[in-house]
């Protein structure tokens, strides 16, 4: 299948050769640009460099590219996964991964460790508070810095040659300009986004596991599942 994956630009340059790996091709649309801002960026970097976090925790790869490289020295870092850890470990930052694709799955992951300590979180300009209250109700410090901003870039999405679209987060759902049409399959990279998009209306006939790979595999059990097979 061509399947339209929703992205920021510039975060799409793996996404070819691991749904060809899956046997399907891709292309990008763009319902959302980020504006990064710098001011924030340079607060967390020297925050980091005074030794104000026990750990960092990155939610995404985003934030990870801009900031490793600017980082002096580092605490305990966790990635939320394999394609947030490979930007730290581009620019030699050691780092944990989750086991999911989920923040809400960060604080069971430390466990009691995270009990007093001071946990740098730089993100997105988008709302997460079980994530905060969730480091606050384990004992935790969260210390957030709202390091970019997601703005919608009010294009169209051009899906005239999609066999499928693949919508990446519930932010990109839900400031898409698109219109369904019959034959068109509607997929979720996971459940926070199916239940965004379930919410909008839009019932997604594929639900992932937050992960690329891992959707894609949830794309060829569906196919199986209707008899067709994938090259």
């Amino acid at each position: 299948m061509k399947i339209a994956v929703t992205r920021l630009a510039g975060k799409e340059k793996s996404d070819a050769g691991r749904c060809a790996a899956s046997g399907h091709s891709c292309y990008s649309v763009h319902p959302l640009r980020s504006a990064i801002r710098e001011d924030s960026i340079a607060a967390f970097v020297n925050a980091a460099d005074r030794g104000e976090f026990d750990c960092i925790f990155f939610t995404s790869a985003l934030p990870a590219k801009i900031i490793a490289p600017r980082l002096n020295r580092f605490p305990r870092v966790v990635a939320i996964g394999p394609q947030t850890a490979t930007e730290l470990r581009r620019h030699d930052v050691d780092c944990e991964v989750l086991t999911s694709f989920y923040s809400r799955d960060f604080v069971p992951y430390l466990g009691e460790w995270i009990r007093g300590r001071h946990i740098g979180i730089p993100r997105a300009d988008v709302p997460n508070p079980g994530l905060m209250d969730a480091i606050s109700d384990a004992g935790g410090i969260p210390v957030e810095f709202r390091c970019y901003s997601l703005e919608p870039t009010g294009d169209d999405l051009d899906l005239a040659g999609a066999d499928a679209i693949l919508f990446t987060s519930a932010m990109s759902f839900k400031k898409a300009v698109w219109t369904p049409r019959p034959g068109l399959l509607i997929m979720a990279i996971g459940e926070i986004t199916a239940d965004a998009m379930r919410t909008g209306g839009t019932d997604p006939a594929v639900v992932g596991d937050g992960s690329l790979e891992g959707t894609l595999g949830a794309l060829n059990a569906y196919l199986a599942g209707r008899g067709e097979q994938v090259s």
